[in-house]
């Protein structure tokens, strides 16, 4: 009996190793493969991953143990958690693992080994408007990053461009917010960045920008500068246009003459109109923006709207399988999605 137990223990020893040693971490040179996306209903997925977040010890972290310097800067997380990843493996200090007692140093590297769930975006392709020798121009779709950031990798303009297209590396210079639509110009090396970005520092390069807002915009030119908003501390100014209106809202033309953080939203909230799927500024929401924090992604989670809209993809569907959906024990995503079984799929070719 006690053998049947030790070969019973052996063999799922095996097991978990072998488990273990399919794990392939990604880290951000892992380019985007096109068989990493999943359509469902419209949203683009992406298949869960792991990777590797890699970040040093500053100098506000230093002497704090390694347990209580996650706990502290990365609240997404509970305490339990950190101690079980820094017990297992899951968080190492300069490639090895150590003790939940551990110190950290100055310039240590920290790694933070995650099954990574990329929120969902929606399906519309990032269409390639002209691709130069040097310059590509895209339509970036609302709801996609540009770049990698926070949670998104693989769900950005660069992503897609690059499993799609094979379009890599480029250099974004400029961006549009993730949940703004339009022109997007990247560089395809670096001297063409500088380039561009001499010129925009020059100001020999304006940007404009079309919002419907909520209202009849007044039918002259109007200039808002931030001595009328709340704009503090930096010179900001907009000129707007009226387009056209219906009579309950109205399309304007929007020309910032600087460039600031929210600037066109918080101007165009100034003069009573403000954008019209705006959670964040909209005038007619009470929404305590100290709670929120400063995003529309949050102003609309916790309001009860969405500052996305749907969008028809062409795209082949899939069928998912529940079944193929593998859970990972330390993830803190796994469990709540595995019933739903969204974001595994067999394509259908």
């Amino acid at each position: 009996m006690k053998r049947d137990r030790d070969e019973a223990e052996e063999e799922g020893n095996e097991e978990r190793n072998k488990r273990k040693m399919e794990i392939v971490w990604q880290t951000p040179a892992h380019p985007a493969q096109k068989q990493d996306y999943v359509f469902h209903n419209g949203k683009r997925h992406v298949r869960p991953y792991y990777f590797e977040f890699v970040s040093h010890v500053n100098k506000r972290w230093e002497g704090k143990t390694i347990v209580d310097l996650f706990a502290q800067e990365f609240r997404g997380r509970s305490r339990d958690y950190y101690v079980s990843a820094v017990k297992c493996g899951r968080i190492q200090v300069d490639g090895e693992n150590i003790p939940v007692s551990y110190i950290v140093k100055r310039c240590q590297k920290i790694s933070h080994f995650l099954h990574m769930h990329e929120p969902p975006v929606m399906a519309c392709d990032v269409e390639v408007l002209q691709n130069e020798p040097d310059v590509l121009t895209v339509c970036k779709p609302a709801s996609v990053p540009v770049h990698p950031c926070g949670q998104y990798r693989k769900n950005t303009v660069l992503g897609i461009l690059q499993a799609e297209y094979g379009l890599a590396p480029l250099y974004p210079i400029h961006r549009l917010d993730r949940l703004v639509s339009g022109l997007l110009i990247m560089a395809k090396n670096p001297a063409k960045a500088d380039s561009f970005r001499q010129h925009i520092e020059a100001g020999l390069v304006q940007k404009q920008y079309v919002a419907k807002v909520v209202g009849v915009f007044l039918d002259a030119e109007v200039g808002i500068s931030n001595g009328d908003t709340t704009l503090k501390g930096k010179a900001a100014c907009t000129k707007f246009t009226r387009i056209s209106t219906n009579g309950i809202h109205s399309i304007v033309l929007c020309e910032p003459v600087t460039g600031r953080t929210h600037q066109i939203r918080v101007h165009l909230q100034c003069t009573g109109h403000p954008i019209a799927n705006d959670m964040l500024y909209l005038s007619d929401d009470v929404v305590n923006r100290s709670t929120l924090g400063t995003t529309a992604d949050r102003a609309a989670a916790l309001s009860g709207g969405s500052p996305e809209t749907s969008c028809e993809s062409h795209k082949e569907e899939y069928k998912y399988c529940s079944e193929d959906f593998s859970i990972d024990p330390m993830c803190t995503h796994c469990p709540n999605l595995a019933p739903n079984g969204v974001l595994l799929a067999v394509n259908v070719e």
